[in-house]
């Protein structure tokens, strides 16, 4: 399916009997995912998420978006991973995909489009998982402190003053955070803001200036962490999503 989106849009909360692959050939969304896998993903241009049937979720654009998806049947995804998953688009899927989006829903099988077909599951069982996820809380507390964090990535808020904010200990909040997400309160901050730097880049923001927004000292140390968590510095980055220097 080809869906151009605009800019501040949402597809509400639902799910698909199939398995769904989110991408984006041009502009920059948000897929929140909820139940036992409560997540927040980013999909910049040239990245997709993978999300099994029965997820719930809902899709949120920042930017206008060339939304593209591929809905798979069960029985035709056992090479591909159960839950949900961030991936980087080769050059050779993106093309298969819109080539996909082309064809009827009801193809022939055993014609071309079929074989365009196996060879985009070949292409999607051989995808390079990205770290493009925040793991969300269930409690109501949590929640709510993180996506206020979420909404204000640069908030320099320390888990004491948030302890006392909410009416809770510091030693309850850090081990609420461990047990809900996985991560430390400081480990979960850092990725949001630096998936928010994701979409920043994407959509075109200078890194100077997405370094700075985001509360960082320098740009080498935003640079410097970047790298840490993603693989590779955010210029390169950057030239990957499209985005010309």
């Amino acid at each position: 399916m080809a869906r151009d989106l605009p800019s501040d849009y949402e597809i509400a909360w639902h799910s698909h009997p199939r398995f769904q692959l989110v991408y984006g050939a041009q502009g920059v969304m948000t897929v929140d995912t909820r139940g036992e896998q409560a997540e927040t993903w980013v999909v910049p241009p040239q990245r997709a998420v993978w999300l099994p049937p029965g997820i719930e979720h809902r899709i949120l654009t920042t930017s206008q978006v060339k939304f593209r998806t591929l809905y798979v049947a069960p029985e035709a995804a056992k090479a591909m991973p159960r839950r949900c998953e961030a991936f980087a688009i080769t050059p050779l899927l993106r093309e298969l995909i819109l080539r996909a989006t082309e064809l009827p829903i009801e193809y022939d099988e055993r014609g071309s489009a079929g074989r365009v077909m196996r060879v985009i599951l070949d292409e999607l069982a051989s995808l390079v998982r990205l770290p493009y996820n925040l793991p969300m809380p269930a409690s109501k507390v949590l929640s709510r402190i993180c996506r206020a964090l979420i909404d204000s990535p640069n908030d320099r808020v320390t888990i004491e003053e948030l302890g006392s904010r909410h009416g809770t200990t510091t030693r309850t909040l850090a081990r609420g955070f461990r047990r809900e997400t996985g991560m430390s309160f400081s480990e979960w901050r850092r990725r949001a803001r630096l998936l928010r730097a994701l979409a920043w880049i994407a959509e075109g923001r200078p890194i100077l200036a997405v370094a700075l927004d985001l509360g960082y000292d320098s740009p080498s140390a935003f640079s410097a962490m970047f790298k840490r968590e993603f693989g590779q510095p955010p210029t390169r980055y950057r030239a990957s999503a499209g985005v010309a220097a």
